[in-house]
């Protein structure tokens, strides 16, 4: 069974557990977990995620404060270029210590007056919608895994629809030109209305220049 210390995004976090006021700084690569993306717009598994900040601890567990830089992999969703730049994302979570009562319940326990560990478990639900940047620690606190708040906290900062830059001109929609590139570029139009003319027109001279 492998151990959560063999982790490749386990911190240890025991010397400030349990500890108010301690502070744990962390400078750092870690692998990016998969499921970051795709491979239009996306991080791949694998590639080294920077992290940077620290590690506070308060009564009912850790605040983690800080940067993630990840390299970021797509295109131009204007003119198609390859983008392929760090990808910088602040991110404040909470990793709230395991009470006595969670405890209780993973035991399949009973709380007092006999309730059923069923009634405790209606209590934890009912916070959910407070703990949606929440991870729990393992180990009975001694680490913190950030597996998932990489994972979560850039996914949820991919841009739906990346650009080289903010002021990109795109593609030219008649012949694929890089506006970019040839910003005077444009094409000779013709009023529609007066195509069947034109045609006429280029006819008679045609037949005139027999």
């Amino acid at each position: 069974m492998a151990r959560v210390e063999d982790s490749p995004w386990a911190i240890s976090v025991a010397q400030i557990a349990s500890r108010a006021g301690q502070s744990k700084s962390v400078d750092a690569d870690f692998p990016a977990p998969s499921g970051i993306g795709d491979n239009i717009v996306g991080i791949k598994e694998g590639a080294p995620v920077h992290v940077t900040g620290q590690f506070d601890s308060i009564v009912d567990g850790l605040i983690f404060t800080g940067r993630l830089v990840a390299p970021f992999v797509s295109e131009c969703t204007r003119c198609l270029k390859p983008i392929d730049e760090d990808w910088p994302v602040d991110v404040t979570v909470f990793f709230p210590y395991e009470s006595a009562a969670d405890k209780n319940t993973a035991r399949g326990g009973k709380g007092k007056g006999g309730k059923a560990a069923k009634d405790e478990e209606v209590e934890i639900l009912a916070g959910e919608d407070e703990s949606e940047d929440t991870y729990p620690l393992l180990e009975n606190g001694a680490f913190a895994d950030i597996e998932a708040m990489i994972r979560d906290t850039l996914v949820e900062s991919l841009p739906l629809q990346p650009l080289c830059k903010p002021d990109c001109k795109g593609l030219c929609s008649q012949c694929g030109v890089d506006l970019n590139e040839n910003p005077d570029h444009h094409h000779e139009s013709t009023d529609i209305r007066f195509a069947g003319l034109a045609a006429l027109k280029a006819q008679l001279e045609a037949e005139q220049g027999k």
